[in-house]
């Protein structure tokens, strides 16, 4: 390599930020060095319905990292290729995308006449117009077209990267329930009262069962608080409970039958809360990226997304999740996205989707608490079928050293040139 190259990451939400980008990002330093003036590496993000407004500031606190364009400068930037900050780019570079739709690394990295490199869990699209594909497990090569295949690499999961942001072991001694309602309004409003209800009936069996919410750092105590209460539009359509913040040294809500739940919360900490995930004995979960880290992380779980409010649901990716989120009559696309997507449902937590089949349970549709809390209490009264599940949610993980792989792809294109 002799002139000086961009790298231009594309990524969207703060889960791909922070367990795709970050360990990508130190790989591919460790293999080209930290001279600026030779590699510049910038990020431009995409919007994503599970954004937490947060991301362009993970983003810049990454040095390996030497510029950064927010999501609400991404249309431009695809449209026309400007950005707001009016970027130069050198004449020799590569497109690595790391999240969003895999439509836009073929736009950009066209205009700019850059190689592009997608990494793809699930499938892979624009095999004729992408020059290398970065995948986690072989099935996606199987699926490739065959003239197309040598384009492919098996690198592992990404994912895999997060074993080493802690070294806790998974479980404590403790009965540990965790509640992962989501971060967002369209999931909260469902979300926290069903799993509070369900906290109250999980308790009743077994009283001693500690319950926990590892809140999101984009949610203050009394936002997340206010989800419980009998206002909340969605409280009567899933059957909630009630509760109340109680602040402290250690804030907690309490439901109005007597039950805690322990609020974890580190304002400013920008990587999720693993520690935490790695102690509960079991949790239960919205759809979205929490499934993918808590199957890494081994942990058992259930996964449930209540559809009792139907345009409710608006977290969905691309074009279907702008269109739903739309000022005014996204309320309509939501409701005909929703009922069309439901039809045609399939495994919707990340590790079912690895493994092609339902390892970790699924619940959709109009939900209630009983049903899930009696799911939740024959996992808690057979810890063999716990122990199933986290050996499943082992197994199925991808090769290690994803990151490593990932980076010599992209090194290797800039040496091609």
């Amino acid at each position: 390599m002799t002139e000086p190259v961009d790298i231009l990451i594309l990524s969207n939400g703060p889960g791909e930020l922070v367990t795709w980008v970050k360990p990508t990002l130190r790989a591919l330093r460790q293999q080209l060095g930290h001279d600026r003036h030779q590699v510049r590496i910038s990020i431009v993000l995409s919007p994503c319905p599970n954004a937490s407004g947060s991301e362009t500031t993970i983003a810049e606190s990454y040095g390996e990292v030497d510029r950064v364009q927010g999501a609400t400068d991404f249309l431009p930037f695809l449209l026309w290729g400007k950005t707001s900050a009016n970027w130069d780019w050198r004449s020799r570079g590569v497109v690595l995308f790391l999240g969003g739709d895999q439509l836009f690394p073929v736009i950009i990295g066209k205009r700019l006449g850059y190689k592009t490199v997608l990494y793809c869990e699930w499938d892979a699209r624009w095999q004729n117009w992408v020059d290398r594909f970065a995948v986690m497990k072989s099935s996606i090569v199987s699926t490739a077209k065959p003239a197309f295949r040598d384009k492919f690499m098996v690198v592992g999961d990404l994912m895999n990267e997060v074993g080493d942001l802690t070294s806790n072991e998974h479980q404590s001694t403790a009965e540990i329930v965790g509640l992962l309602p989501g971060s967002k309004r369209a999931k909260l409003m469902q979300g926290v009262p069903i799993m509070l209800a369900i906290a109250d009936l999980i308790r009743q069996q077994r009283p001693t069962t500690q319950f926990v919410i590892p809140v999101a750092p984009t949610l203050t105590l009394a936002e997340l608080a206010s989800y419980a209460r009998v206002d909340n539009p969605a409280f009567d359509l899933v059957n909630g409970s009630a509760a109340t913040l109680i602040e402290g040294d250690e804030s907690y809500l309490e439901t109005t039958q007597g039950t805690r739940i322990i609020l974890h919360q580190k304002l400013g900490d920008r990587i999720p809360p693993y520690d935490v995930f790695k102690r509960c004995t079991i949790c239960i979960t919205t759809a979205g990226a929490n499934t993918a880290e808590l199957g890494t992380l081994a942990v058992p779980m259930i996964m449930i997304l209540p559809t009792n409010q139907l345009d409710a649901m608006r977290a969905w990716n691309g074009v279907t999740g702008l269109l739903a989120n739309l000022p005014g009559i996204g309320t309509i696309f939501a409701r005909v996205i929703n009922q069309i997507a439901l039809r045609r449902v399939g495994l919707l937590a990340w590790p079912n989707k690895w493994a092609n089949t339902q390892i970790v349970p699924e619940r959709v549709g109009q939900l209630y608490p009983d049903e899930v809390a009696d799911l939740t209490l024959d996992y808690l009264t057979h810890p063999h079928k716990l122990q199933t599940m986290r050996d499943a949610l082992k197994a199925v993980r991808g090769e290690a050293g994803a990151a490593d792989k990932l980076a010599t792809i992209v090194t290797n294109l800039i040496y091609e040139f």
